[in-house]
């Protein structure tokens, strides 16, 4: 747990430090062209921060302001992380309470699904921490990198979710596995592509 908690402040300092060069670099440039929005944003992001945005009358779009979003967008990505590792915590559990049901162990089924609602609940909240943050000021990411493999493999695991949680009532329990190891595998894998 040490070890974690470790590992997550640390990678705290590092998204903190990316931003603030990125922010220090952009500030010191004397032209006043200067683009404050990155030209691709996720829908979500331009539906909320976008120019035209929802949060546009409650937060214009000017430096001091952009400044302010990018440490929202900073909470929101720690927060992301945390939120990562906790539904992954909750997976593992699943796994061990599913692997049990199969092999007869009933008593464990009310377990199995608690956990499955706190799973799904902490990977709803991961995903809006990712979806609502404000936009970066760059995206970095045209060529394959962590962060493209991560965002990659996210869609890999939100169609595994989906598919589990639907074949989880009267679907053959070996498809029900089959996809909630197919989510769990590409859920590590996306963290794993960022930590590495």
């Amino acid at each position: 747990m040490k070890i974690y908690i470790f590992l997550i402040t640390l990678l705290s300092f590092q998204i903190c430090f990316a931003q603030n060069d990125l922010l220090d670099e952009l500030k010191d440039k004397s032209d006043s062209v200067t683009q404050l929005l990155p030209p691709k944003m996720l829908i979500t992001q331009r539906i909320l921060w976008g120019q035209k945005g929802l949060m546009r009358p409650i937060v214009q779009l000017n430096m001091a302001n952009r400044e302010k979003e990018l440490k929202v967008r900073r909470a929101m990505l720690v927060a992301h992380q945390i939120l990562g590792f906790v539904t992954l915590g909750g997976m593992v559990g699943q796994g061990i309470t599913g692997s049990q049901l199969y092999k007869g162990d009933s008593r464990i089924k009310d377990l199995h699904e608690g956990l499955a609602t706190t799973v799904n609940l902490t990977y709803g909240a991961t995903a809006a921490m990712s979806f609502f943050a404000p936009p970066p000021l760059i995206n970095r990411d045209k060529k394959l990198s962590a962060i493209r493999l991560h965002k990659l493999l996210s869609i890999v695991h939100l169609a595994g979710m989906i598919t589990t949680n639907v074949l989880a009532e009267n679907a053959p329990k070996a498809y029900h596995r089959a996809a909630a190891i197919a989510t769990f595998a590409s859920f590590g894998a996306a963290i794993i592509s960022v930590k590495f």
